[in-house]
């Protein structure tokens, strides 16, 4: 058989305050689109499919409604485990109806050893679990550690392996080597909760979620496919797509997924920014990470640059910037709110957000009524 493998969808996650659902939703059609063209037996879902335990209605909304595409339109059976994002109990909802259309969602650590049996393969979906789930299912309080509880479900599928069937562990996890990018939230602490990669060895392939980058792991049989889309800055260079292997010959292939809006580095002077002849040469809602070659203070820099580049990342000086001139008097008329907004602006180069501006607001607003009732 053939099946897709991907991972880390994370609906719902925004991207430095901006909204991703429109290109989640094009990344999840592109996936789709592949796996019917690449005629595929199932799609894996390693986890993270949600950003959020409790995701908002319009994240709920969106995945709903791709899931009852690829499962029930297109009558593509999911495999899916829960992340370390994901309310395992909420994601359950629904479940038992769900293995009806083939669609199989494992939350629980129980649920890993029923293994899913389709053509030539046996699925073994392991979602992500805390050390305390594996002390109770096993009634061993010597398991306190990721790495000891793994070695103790690894050792309980074993016996349940089929030997005419090729055996793929879909799990959630760091594993050992693995390489991190920022968009990641830890779930070990100084390594102790790595997993040993060679634990892995007993199964045909291991399809891995949690780690963004399909370049993360480059040992054995394991792979992490990788988010499909770049959450942080320290993946503007990474090839984002999903892997498709073939259970005989097990070779995993890469394909690559274009996505909506792409994230891209910009360096160049302020003023050619913003000359016409340049920025309509580019696409403009291209994800920018900009470096300025400019050296001195620009008033109300990024309001100006955001004017052309609406969905600018970070804004970084190429060689610093020259110290600034002594500050010249405030004008009496400008509120406490303005004289902090400007400075922060002047300092960082960037404007105040709207949480921020709330909260420099409420805290003016708790200062002066301390000094009322004093």
């Amino acid at each position: 058989m053939r099946f897709l493998h991907t991972a880390d969808w994370h609906i719902g996650k925004k991207l430095h305050g901006y909204d991703l659902l429109a290109d989640q939703k094009d990344s999840i059609e592109k996936i789709i689109h592949l796996a019917q063209t690449e005629a595929v037996d199932a799609i894996v879902i390693a986890g993270d499919l949600y950003d959020r335990s409790v995701p908002s209605v319009e994240a709920v909304e969106m995945l709903n409604q791709k899931l009852i595409e690829i499962n029930l339109e297109k009558a593509l059976p999911i495999l899916a485990i829960s992340g370390n994002h994901d309310s395992s109990g909420r994601l359950a909802t629904g479940t038992p109806w769900f293995k009806q259309t083939n669609f199989h969602l494992h939350t629980q650590l129980k649920e890993a050893f029923v293994p899913i049996e389709m053509a030539d393969t046996q699925f073994f979906l392991l979602p992500y679990f805390e050390p305390i789930a594996a002390r109770l299912y096993f009634e061993d309080e010597t398991l306190t550690t990721i790495q000891a509880a793994m070695k103790r479900v690894i050792a309980e599928m074993v016996p349940l392996f089929d030997e005419t069937k090729k055996q793929v562990l879909v799990t959630h996890f760091f594993i050992a080597g693995g390489l991190r990018t920022d968009s990641e939230t830890p779930i070990e602490v100084g390594g102790l909760n790595s997993v040993p990669a060679d634990l892995l060895d007993v199964f045909d392939y291991v399809a891995l979620g949690h780690l963004h980058s399909k370049n993360a792991l480059k040992k054995g049989k394991a792979r992490y496919s990788g988010s499909p889309l770049k959450f942080s800055l320290s993946e503007i260079n990474d090839e984002k797509g999903v892997w498709i292997i073939d259970t005989e010959q097990m070779q995993p292939v890469f394909h690559p997924l274009t996505p909506l809006r792409e994230m891209e580095k910009l360096e160049a002077s302020f003023e050619k920014l913003r000359q016409p002849t340049f920025y309509q040469t580019l696409n403009r809602e291209t994800f920018w990470q900009i470096v300025l070659t400019n050296r001195a203070v620009i008033p109300n820099m990024m309001n100006q640059l955001r004017e052309v580049y609406p969905y600018i990342l970070s804004v970084e000086r190429l060689n610093g910037r020259e110290a600034s001139q002594p500050q010249q008097e405030r004008p009496r008329e400008q509120n406490p709110q303005q004289v902090v907004s400007t400075f922060f602006e002047e300092i960082t180069g960037e404007t105040l957000t709207e949480k921020q501006f709330a909260w420099l607001s409420e805290g003016l607003q708790s200062a002066l009524d301390t000094e009322k009732r004093d």
